[in-house]
């Protein structure tokens, strides 16, 4: 349940068209649900503008859509986002609600109820390269469930740098940009310098040897001398996806 799920909860017991009791029925979940083996944070929505994601990794298929059908139960108007699934999770999610939508790049599944536009601005995404699309799809898929304009500009690294320079009205428009980049992680650095937006840097895990599985593009980005750069974790696209979402709102 968000803010407006509530008011017009109460609007309808002010109406008459619902009792008090209908309506102690539908809070009763609040503030959270109990599975069992997951508590379902109902009241999140409420609290801070968008429900609580699905991890799926590490999550069995069953209790990927146990507590997808919790949120669903709930009938609130929020999109429901599960993050890092695979096909197989989302045949069974998908079964549960026929409006799924299936990210196979990034693993991500979004079950949309609401296309409401909650964001000030343009939130843009740019790729180093196209090894990096898994990463920024995720930071994408997160920000349009979470109710932004969202858009990406793939391949775009500093090996070649006059293919970003040819998108410098797009970065202009963008309220945020989040930038994602393996190998040295220099990318974020750029784009920071061209523009006056916040510049959310992703490093990625691409890379040879020497990359560490992302830590040299990590301590580069941490790094920066673009004073517009803040850096979230590894391969952490929902992350990206979901502060650039908040600060979208502000």
């Amino acid at each position: 349940m968000n803010e407006r799920d509530i008011r017009n909860l109460l609007e309808a017991v002010r109406r008459g068209k619902l009792t008090v009791e209908g309506s102690l029925s539908k809070l009763r979940q609040l503030p959270y649900e109990d599975l069992g083996f997951a508590k379902i944070d109902h009241h999140r929505a409420l609290r801070q503008g968008y429900p609580e994601v699905i991890f799926a990794r590490g999550k069995t298929v069953k209790q990927v859509t146990e507590i997808a059908r919790g949120m669903l139960r709930a009938r609130g108007s929020q999109n429901v986002l599960i993050t890092r699934a695979n096909q197989k999770i989302f045949s069974a999610v998908n079964r549960l609600a026929r409006g799924a939508h299936f990210h196979p790049l990034s693993g991500a599944i979004a079950i949309e109820r609401s296309r409401a536009n909650h964001g000030k601005g343009l939130i843009l995404i740019v790729t180093a390269g196209t090894s990096d699309i898994p990463v920024a799809e995720e930071a994408l898929v997160t920000a349009r469930t979470m109710g932004n304009r969202a858009e990406a500009i793939y391949d775009v690294g500093v090996a070649g740098l006059h293919r970003l320079l040819e998108h410098r009205g797009k970065l202009a428009e963008a309220r945020v940009i989040i930038c994602v980049a393996g190998m040295e992680g220099a990318l974020p650095s750029v784009v920071a310098g061209m523009v006056a937006a916040p510049v959310i840097a992703v490093p990625t895990s691409t890379g040879y040897g020497s990359s560490f599985g992302g830590l040299t593009a990590l301590l580069a980005m941490l790094n920066s001398c673009a004073s517009n750069v803040s850096v979230v974790n590894i391969d952490n696209g929902f992350g990206a996806g979901c502060v650039a979402s908040v600060i979208n709102r502000l």
